[in-house]
C-alpha cells in the first residue's frame, strides 16, 4: 500500500467524535494524527509523515519534537521516526490515570467533612440505567432484591448469575413470562394490570441494603424516564420492603384468588422472605 493510500485510510477511519474523546487523554489533534500515521507506517521521515497525517510541513517537525519529548515517538535513524508501541502507550496511560486518580482521592479526603450523602439522584437514558444496574450487581457482596421486566432481566441476567455464583443472595420478582432461574424467584401475578396502573414498567434493584436504583420506564419514553439512584437509608428500606411484599402478593394471590396450594418450593421461599428482615 502506498503512502498516499495509507494517508487516505488514516484520514477517513477516525471520526471527529473519536478525536474529541482521545484528546481528553491529553493529546493534541496533531499528536493524534501523527501517532496514528506513525503506527500505520514506520519508520518514515517528516516529509512522508506530513503527507500521511495531513499536518503541514511547517508544523510536522514541531509536532515530532514534542512527541519525542513526551516519549510518544523516537528518532530511530537520522530523520526517520517510529511510534512508541501501542501496548506500551496503553500501559503508560493507565498508570498515569491511576496515579492522578489516587492524588485526587487524597485531596477529596483531605477536605471532606462528615456527611450522609443521602440525596436522591436521577439517571436518564435506558442504556445508562442498565450500565449503572450492572455496576451495582457486580459490586454486590451479600444480597440483591430485584424486580425486573423481561427486557431488563435479559440484559442483566449474566451479571445476576455471576453474582449468585460468588455467593450473593438473589431475591427476584419477575414481571412477566420469565424462566425461574434463581432459587428465590417468583413471577408477579398481576403484571399487566400493574403496568397500566403505574403507567409503565417498574425497575428495581436494591443492593446490600445500601444502594437503590428504582423507577418506572414510561412507554415510548424509556430514554427520558428519570430512574432514582440513592444511598438514602429510609428510601432503601421502603423500596426493599416493597419488593418483599410483592413476594407476599404472589403467595396470597395463589392461595386466595386461584385457590391453589403452595408448593414445597413456595413454602420454602415464604419462610425465607418472612425471616429476611
Amino acid at each position: 500500500m502506498s503512502v498516499i493510500s495509507v494517508a487516505n485510510k488514516v484520514a477517513t477511519d477516525i471520526t471527529m467524535e473519536n478525536i474529541t474523546k482521545i484528546r481528553e487523554l491529553g493529546f493534541s489533534k496533531y499528536e493524534i494524527s501523527c501517532y496514528l500515521s506513525l503506527v500505520s507506517i514506520h519508520p518514515i521521515n517528516g516529509s512522508q509523515l506530513s503527507r500521511l497525517s495531513g499536518i503541514s510541513r511547517s508544523r510536522i517537525y514541531d509536532v515530532l519534537r514534542n512527541m519525542t519529548k513526551k516519549g510518544l515517538a523516537l528518532e530511530v535513524e537520522n530523520g526517520l521516526y517510529a511510534p512508541l508501541p501501542p501496548d506500551e502507550l496503553m500501559k503508560r496511560l493507565r498508570t498515569q490515570f491511576d496515579s492522578n486518580l489516587s492524588i485526587f482521592k487524597k485531596e477529596i479526603k483531605a477536605v471532606s467533612k462528615e456527611g450522609s450523602y443521602e440525596y436522591i439522584w436521577f439517571i436518564r437514558g435506558y442504556l445508562e440505567v442498565m450500565k449503572k444496574a450492572g455496576e451495582m450487581i457486580r459490586s454486590a457482596h451479600e444480597e440483591l432484591y430485584v424486580r425486573l421486566f423481561p427486557k431488563a432481566g435479559k440484559i442483566l441476567e449474566k451479571d445476576l448469575k455471576d453474582a449468585e455464583a460468588r455467593g450473593v443472595g438473589i431475591k427476584y420478582v419477575a414481571m412477566g413470562d420469565m424462566p425461574l432461574t434463581f432459587d428465590i424467584q417468583v413471577v408477579h401475578p398481576e403484571t399487566k394490570s400493574l403496568t397500566d396502573t403505574i403507567g409503565g414498567r417498574s425497575f428495581d434493584i436494591i443492593s446490600d441494603k445500601s444502594e437503590a436504583l428504582v423507577g418506572i420506564f414510561e412507554p415510548k419514553k424509556e430514554d427520558l424516564s428519570p430512574i432514582n439512584w440513592t444511598r438514602n437509608r429510609l428510601f432503601i428500606i421502603s423500596a426493599r420492603d416493597s419488593l418483599r411484599h410483592d413476594f407476599y402478593h404472589y403467595f396470597l394471590q395463589k392461595v386466595y384468588d386461584r385457590k391453589q396450594q403452595l408448593t414445597d418450593r413456595d413454602k420454602r421461599i415464604y419462610e425465607f422472605i418472612k425471616s429476611d428482615d
